[in-house]
């Protein structure tokens, strides 16, 4: 039994309704795809595989200045502390020298216009 229009001779054994160089034409054209698809994946696995690199790379680094910040955040939280404690006492000890320099002033001027 032939088709028309498939081309000369019978289907290969298996290969029910396509002639032998329809068939490789076919045949071919699957492999073209198929090879194409391959370097398609390859290219796509090789740059997943980089990408997975760089994200433990990033994340290496996200844990490092994670650190940093938590030691400065705590070296500024005791620098903070320290200033606190300084500001309250010597507001207290400045009150008493400004009032001390503002006597002696008043005295020089007292003394200055009393001399004249």
């Amino acid at each position: 039994m032939r088709r028309a229009g498939l081309g000369e001779g019978g289907p290969p054994p298996g290969h029910h309704g396509y002639s032998a160089s329809g068939y490789s034409a076919f045949e071919e054209e699957n492999d073209r795809l198929t090879e194409s698809l391959r370097s398609k994946v390859t290219a796509i696995k090789s740059l997943s595989i980089e990408i997975g690199h760089e994200v433990k790379h990033q994340n290496k680094m996200l844990a490092e200045m994670d650190s940093e910040f938590d030691s400065t955040t705590g070296f500024l939280s005791k620098t903070m502390g320290r200033l606190k404690v300084l500001s309250r006492g010597s507001q207290a000890r400045l009150l008493a020298y400004m009032a001390l320099f503002t006597l002696f002033v008043f005295f020089v001027i007292y003394w200055l216009i009393k001399w004249r």
